[in-house]
């Protein structure tokens, strides 16, 4: 360049260095002309290193990007390639100056190269790309205008040119690896390979590394920018970008945090059509395997048609159209883990976003989600239990659908961690950390536990046998769980808890007798709200008569300790205590529950050997607590043993507490239960010991309101008893045990010896010791023995069946 036009394009105002530019736009055109090549690298070179580099005059910055972009103009599209390298490289290097008008006219000068050079600057794509992150974030507002300007052109080129442009020099050099422009699967190996791209100017394999380092930018505006690109490139259909979506979806989805609403707005209308695109490509796909399925080529389906989102897919079968999207390939399980993971996040929207993905992803690629099962359950369960009703009912919803697959799937599953985290969900450790997280949130907690049980309750059906290995640890918290105010809850623990049993054999059922029995004396809360109930429901599921005999049994082993000890332990009161509260519920509940009627009938019927050998099992058992027993003597017509237990009553301590159970018996022999005994008053020469057993039963009473009662309905048949009879010989009665008075007093020794113990421990039989709470539970019985008579002749009224919490509390 000659003197005057170095000292035009270094002239401070404006016009005098486009006059310039002009003309040396004409110069370059001339020596293009006469193909003076020298002379044209040589003008390009000082604009470079004089101009454009010259990093102590700014104004040579402002001339020298003003005259690569005439040189540019003048070379025109057929040799701008040749000379571009050289001449963008500066102008991208102005973009970083730290005077605005620098940057801006850097702006103005790779505006109007690309116009020229249109589909070439595509090889320059990525550099572009970076310094455009920067610039439509400038402070100066020119300069973030000139970049938008800037920005639209090139999109504009990507849009039009992207997908087939190859560069005119067709730099071999720029080719990609293999391994940069191939997707692969968990094994290695090859789904979809780009080898078509490496000769093409734009290069996605190549940007996303890029993208990936951009994308996680905190400015409002690049982040703007970043979404709009990723929509742009993703409406180009061959170029693919959705198979690309792992490497940039978990940013993406931390855009939807972002304070300003048109960030979220337009993050969250992309990923519906990230969403609505992965819809289609797998229908596509379908109707693509479907079409290969046929097996005879001849045959043409016409009109196969399927509608995606308003959008017709035809497919013709024979044929080899090409539909975009057939050959892509989603790394699902990647999609889906990354999902999970942003559901443990703190905005709700993310979250909503995340459950609305995996729902429709679960209809996709349901195996895709096998391995990843049971953190996802987790997770869902924690939200059930927020507040938000919305996302509540998104999680139930993928819940139930994420059941059903493993319920039917035969794939296998991480079963173990699935079971454990599920246990862990039940756990009281996990409710307490949940009602922290959401406070006075109950009823949420309850959903969330709730679910779990359906899992296991779901995992126990479809493999029994494998459930078994992890029920040491399960049976423990399903026990602890009891203590739940929700009955629901209580009712799946109490039915998994039984499938378990009856998957059993006796010793592990006798475990679980013996885990509930600790449970109840460690919590006498329980005990005293939900024990019957729980009693009941497992006699309902499993065979009442395994129920009661093991019951008794741990209970008599718990005395056998406590006989052990001696007194000495201060835990042995308690023990004893809850041993005589635990006899008296399940011998109310042996008397008046619908669950025990065919237990009932084997007790009373007598007819084989197994019914005297439950019946011996209950006496060793009830014979810790002297009303009980008589009860259960009277229910079968053992009425000379019940007569002889009476006798012996006499020998120890009657206080208040057996008085109160013997008005509770009074008031159980005025129901239907009793309606036998009551008919057999009316036959006293074969009944006398029945006589003998209710007077002296009321010789012990005190004059209440149950001595009256008694007194009554002896008196109704006095005319009848003061007959003159005999005493009667054994064999005159039917349905005994031979040996019965040999029976009865080896029954009855026991009773004696058992009594005996508990004289020696200075404890009677219901004696509630040093336990607060079990005192205020017999305090609350003596206080309100005329509300438990009203209660039981309303309840015999109505003929409704008697709550055995109400006689026991």
């Amino acid at each position: 360049m000659d003197k005057s036009l170095k000292r035009g394009l270094l002239d401070k105002i404006y016009e005098k260095r486009k006059a310039t530019a002009i003309e040396l736009e004409r110069i370059v055109s001339e020596y293009l002309e006469s193909n003076d090549k020298q002379r044209l690298e040589t003008i390009i070179k000082q604009l470079r290193n004089e101009f454009a580099y010259n990093i102590h005059d700014p104004q040579a910055r402002y001339g020298g990007l003003m005259g690569l972009a005439a040189v540019s103009l003048a070379l025109g599209p057929n040799d701008l390639p040749i000379y571009l390298n050289s001449i963008i490289h500066p102008v991208i290097a102005c973009f970083g100056d730290t005077d605005p008008n620098v940057r801006y006219y850097a702006c103005e000068a790779l505006y109007n190269i690309t116009k020229v050079a249109k589909g070439e600057i595509l090889v320059y794509f990525n550099e572009i790309f970076d310094v455009l992150c920067k610039l439509v974030a400038d402070v100066e507002n020119s300069v973030k205008n000139g970049a938008d300007i800037l920005d639209r052109l090139i999109k504009d080129i990507v849009c039009d040119k992207a997908t087939y442009y190859v560069s005119i020099l067709n730099n071999n050099s720029n080719k990609l690896q293999l391994k940069d422009s191939t997707i692969l699967d968990k094994n290695g190996n090859s789904l979809q390979y780009y080898d078509s791209q490496s000769n093409k100017a734009f290069s996605l394999p190549k940007f996303i590394p890029l993208l990936k380092e951009r994308i996680y930018a905190t400015n409002t505006y690049t982040r703007l920018f970043i979404v709009s690109w990723l929509i742009l490139l993703d409406s180009i259909p061959d170029l693919g970008l959705i198979s690309f979506l792992p490497s940039f979806f978990e940013p993406l989805l931390s855009y939807l945090k972002s304070p300003l609403k048109d960030v979220r707005i337009i993050t969250e209308n992309f990923l519906k059509l990230l969403l609505k695109e992965i819809k289609k490509i797998n229908e596509i796909k379908s109707i693509k395997s479907n079409r290969s399925i046929k097996s005879n080529p001849n045959i043409t389906i016409s009109n196969t048609s399927k509608s995606i989102d308003s959008e017709e897919v035809t497919v013709e079968d024979g044929s080899d159209i090409y539909i975009p999207g057939e050959n892509i390939s989603i790394d699902y399980p990647k999609i889906i883990d990354i999902l999970i993971n942003n559901l443990e996040s703190s905005e709700d929207l993310i979250k909503s976003i995340c459950l609305d993905w995996l729902i429709e992803l679960l209809s996709i690629s349901p195996d895709s989600f096998t391995l990843l099962i049971p953190k996802l359950v987790v997770i869902l369960l924690n939200i059930i239990s927020n507040n938000n009703s919305h996302l509540q009912e998104i999680a139930l919803d993928l819940n139930e659908k994420l059941m059903k697959l493993v319920s039917l799937n035969s794939q296998e599953t991480n079963y173990t961690t699935l079971i454990n985290c599920l246990a862990t969900e039940l756990s009281t450790d996990v409710k307490s950390k949940s009602k922290k997280k959401f406070p006075n949130n109950d009823t949420n907690n309850d959903l969330n536990r709730l679910n779990s049980l359906d899992w296991l309750i779901m995992l126990q059906k479809k493999n029994p046998e494998r459930f078994m290995g992890f029920c040491d640890r399960i049976f423990i918290i399903l026990l602890k769980s009891l203590n739940s105010s929700n009955e629901k809850i209580i009712n799946k623990i109490l039915d998994l808890l039984t499938r378990i049993s009856n998957q059993s054999d006796d010793k592990y059922f006798n475990n679980f007798m013996v885990d509930l029995l600790n449970l109840f004396k460690e919590d006498y809360k329980l005990l005293d709200s939900k024990s019957d109930f729980i009693i009941k429901k497992i006699c309902k599921s499993l065979n009442p008569e395994r129920v009661y005999k093991s019951l008794s049994k741990v209970l008599l082993e718990n005395f056998s300790s406590n006989d052990e000890d001696d007194g000495e332990s201060s835990g042995s009161n308690n023990n004893l205590s809850f041993i005589s509260i635990m006899i008296q519920i399940l011998n109310n509940n042996l008397i008046i529950s619908p669950e025990l009627t065919n237990l009932r009938k084997k007790l009373i019927n007598h007819t084989d050997d197994g019914s005297f050998e439950l019946f011996e099992s209950l006496f060793k058992c009830w014979s810790l607590n002297s009303p009980s027993l008589l009860c259960l003597t009277l229910l079968t017509s053992n009425y000379h043993l019940s007569y002889q237990i009476i006798n012996q009553m006499v020998k120890y301590e009657i206080n208040i507490n057996i008085l109160v159970q013997l008005d509770l018996l009074i008031q159980l022999l005025e129901s239907p239960i009793f309606a036998k005994l009551r008919l057999d008053l009316l036959d006293p020469v074969t009944n006398i010991y029945l006589f003998k057993c209710l007077y002296g039963l009321l010789m012990l009473l005190p004059q209440s309101n149950s001595f009256k009662i008694l007194q009554n309905r002896l008196n109704s048949v006095s005319s009848i008893a003061n007959l003159p009879f005999a005493e009667v010989s054994k064999t005159e009665i039917p349905n005994r045990k031979p040996n019965d008075e040999k029976y009865n007093n080896g029954l009855l020794d026991y009773f004696n010896q058992c009594q005996e113990k508990l004289q020696h421990l200075k404890l009677d039989p219901i004696e509630n010791g040093k336990n607060g709470d079990i005192d205020d539970n017999i305090s609350a019985s003596q206080s309100g023995e005329n509300d438990i008579s009203n209660k039981f002749a309303e309840i015999f009224q109505n003929d409704q069946p008697l709550e055995t919490s109400s006689i026991v509390s």
